[in-house]
C-alpha cells in the first residue's frame, strides 16, 4: 500500500487529473481546512484558544518559473504580517524548491533571508522543510549558511535516512532547531531504513541524542514531527530520566490527525504545535501523508462518502 501511494504521489498523469475530481477534493478536507491562507489562519486561531500553536505551509514544490518563487516569498511575508496582526502563536515552514532552489540558489537564499528576518521581527522562527534525498546535502548546506546570519531558523530532518545521525552531529554545534520526522518519500534501501521498527528505533535514538545535547547545556530546539504517540511517550520517558522538563521538546502534528492526542498532550504540559497546510498544489503532499500511515486511507474513503 505504501509503495503504491508513493508511486501515485509522483505520477504526473494522476497529479494532473485526480485533484479535479470532487471525491478527491472532499477526501483532502481531513488534512487541510481549506486551500487559502485565510482558512489556515482561522484554524490556527481556534487551536490557539486551546493553547496549541500553529505552523503554516503553503503547498507546492519544484517550481519551473523563478517569478513564481518571488510570488511565494511575497505571499509568506503577507502571512507573517497576518500572524502578527492576529497575535497568533504561528510560524512558517517552507520548501526550498518552492522558493526557486532548482532555478536560482542565490535568489532562493535572498527569499529565505527575507522570510527569516521577518520572522525574527515577530519573535518567531522560520522552518526549512526537507525534500527528497536528492536535495538532502544541498538543503543542509543551505541551512548552515542561513543559520550563520539568522539564528531563528530550523530544519527538518528525516529519521528513515541512514545519514541523519551524522547530520544531527554535524548541526548540533550550530544551536539548531531540528524538526525530526520519519520520512515520506520513495527512496532506495541503500540510503534508508525501510522497516517500520528500524525507522522508529532511529527516530528514538536521534531524539535521545538531541536531548542529551540539551542536558549537556547545548541549545537545541527539538520538534518531534510524528503522530506516533507511543514513540512520543518513549522520548518523554528518556527526557524525564535525564531530569529534563516536558518543555525540553515540542510535538508537531498535522491538522486533522490525532486531534484528541494533540489536546491530551497539551493538557499534560507538552508544547504542541499543529501543522496547517493549505494551497491548491495538495495532491503529492496528500498522497505522501496517506503513505506515512496507510490506515489513513480508510479515513480518506470515509471522507469521500461521508
Amino acid at each position: 500500500m505504501r509503495r503504491m501511494l508513493l508511486w501515485m504521489a509522483g505520477n504526473r498523469w494522476l497529479r494532473d487529473r485526480l485533484p479535479k475530481l470532487w471525491f478527491a477534493r472532499r477526501a483532502v478536507r481531513r488534512f487541510m481546512p481549506g486551500e487559502d491562507a485565510e482558512s489556515a489562519l482561522r484554524a490556527g486561531a481556534q487551536f490557539q484558544i486551546e493553547g496549541i500553536g500553529s505552523l503554516y505551509t503553503r503547498l507546492g514544490e519544484n517550481l519551473v518559473r523563478i517569478e513564481d518563487a518571488d510570488e511565494v516569498a511575497a505571499h509568506y511575508l503577507g502571512v507573517m504580517d497576518e500572524i502578527r496582526e492576529r497575535r497568533l502563536d504561528g510560524e512558517i515552514s517552507v520548501k526550498l524548491t518552492q522558493l526557486g532552489f532548482d532555478l536560482d540558489v542565490e535568489r532562493t537564499f535572498a527569499h529565505a533571508s527575507a522570510l527569516a528576518t521577518k520572522a525574527a521581527e515577530n519573535g518567531r522562527s522560520l522552518w526549512v522543510d526537507m525534500e527528497g534525498s536528492a536535495y538532502t546535502e544541498a538543503t543542509i548546506a543551505f541551512y548552515e549558511r542561513l543559520k550563520a546570519s539568522h539564528p531563528n531558523v530550523g530544519l527538518c530532518l528525516q529519521a528513515y535516512l541512514r545519514r541523519t545521525a551524522a547530520d544531527v552531529r554535524r548541526l548540533l554545534p550550530l544551536q539548531p532547531g531540528i524538526r525530526l520526522v520519519k520520512g515520506a518519500y520513495a527512496e532506495p534501501t541503500e540510503i534508508t531504513y525501510q522497516a517500520r521498527a528500524e525507522v522508529n528505533a532511529n527516530f528514538l535514538a536521534l531524539s535521545v541524542a538531541m536531548l542529551e545535547a540539551v542536558r549537556a547545556g547545548g541549545q537545541v530546539r527539538i520538534a518531534l514531527g510524528t503522530h506516533d504517540v507511543g514513540l512520543i511517550g518513549q522520548v518523554a520517558e528518556h527526557a524525564a530520566a535525564m531530569g529534563l522538563r516536558k518543555t525540553a521538546f515540542e510535538i508537531q502534528m498535522l491538522y486533522g490527525v490525532r486531534s484528541d492526542q494533540q489536546s491530551r498532550l497539551n493538557r499534560e504540559g507538552f508544547i504542541v504545535r499543529d501543522l496547517i497546510a493549505y494551497g491548491e498544489a495538495w495532491y503529492p503532499w496528500y498522497m505522501r501523508r496517506l503513505a506515512e500511515r496507510p490506515a489513513n486511507v480508510l479515513f480518506a474513503l470515509r471522507q469521500m462518502i461521508g
